[in-house]
């Protein structure tokens, strides 16, 4: 695969040729650490270690102080008692993943278009994020649903959300297996996806990606364009 890298790269940059990724090289589809590889091979160990060195140490605790700010709704108020008292958490996803919503909450979708049609909210935009399937259904069977294309999302396989056994990457009705079977590490590994596979964000997503694209991952700052929340938030994390 590392033979192969650069031919591989140029050709998901070709939009003829990119949907032919997964059966000219179906080892992504059995072979978990491939995405990490090929971004380490795009952008070096730098880069590619920064959001799990820097989510346990600072920027977790920073965005679930963020979130103290925000209007405390049933939802908000449960996603930080969980966050913070993970002990506690009898039901919805782990400590990890509860503050990576949070920063959904702070980061939420932007109105599309001209006429800025009914916003999405942070909540409903969390289905593009990731989904969850229970143990006794199989991912193929919820391929196999999948009417329409979609951008990069993560597929959650456990028992109940706070314990999960594998995480996927979903894309193009195919599911890749992560390396992670941690939330910190599935969704380090659901950001690469979109540069190894050349994909973009998610609309709903966007300002979300592009905050830890830009302020965690130091990628392209200054060239991509960002929303003033973007840029705001970003301002006030990195003080």
């Amino acid at each position: 695969m590392k033979a192969t890298f650069h031919y591989r790269h140029s050709m998901v940059n070709d939009e003829k040729k990119a949907e032919n990724v997964f059966s000219i090289f179906p080892r992504f589809l059995d072979t978990p650490g491939l995405i990490e590889q090929d971004f380490r091979l795009l952008f070096g160990e730098g880069t590619a270690n920064k959001f799990l060195e820097k989510w346990p140490t600072s920027l977790k605790s920073k965005v679930i102080k963020e979130s103290h700010g925000l209007v405390p709704t049933t939802e908000l108020l449960d996603l930080l008692r969980n966050a913070e008292l993970p002990a506690e958490a009898e039901n919805g996803w782990d400590s990890d993943m509860s503050a990576i919503f949070l920063l959904l909450h702070l980061l939420p979708p932007s109105a599309q278009g001209r006429r800025r049609p009914g916003k999405m909210s942070a909540s409903q935009a969390v289905d593009h994020l990731i989904r969850f399937l229970k143990v006794g259904t199989s991912v193929q069977q919820h391929l196999d649903k999948i009417k329409q294309r979609t951008q990069p999302y993560l597929l959650a396989h456990g028992s109940i959300q706070s314990s999960i056994h594998a995480f996927f990457i979903v894309i193009d009705n195919y599911a890749i297996p992560c390396k992670a079977t941690c939330s910190v590490g599935a969704l380090d590994e659901l950001f690469k996806a979109h540069y190894v596979f050349g994909t973009s964000y998610s609309a709903p997503l966007t300002n979300f990606f592009t905050f830890l694209q830009t302020t965690v991952y130091n990628i392209d700052v200054g060239e991509t364009k960002e929303t003033p929340r973007v840029a705001e938030l970003r301002a006030r994390m990195l003080h």
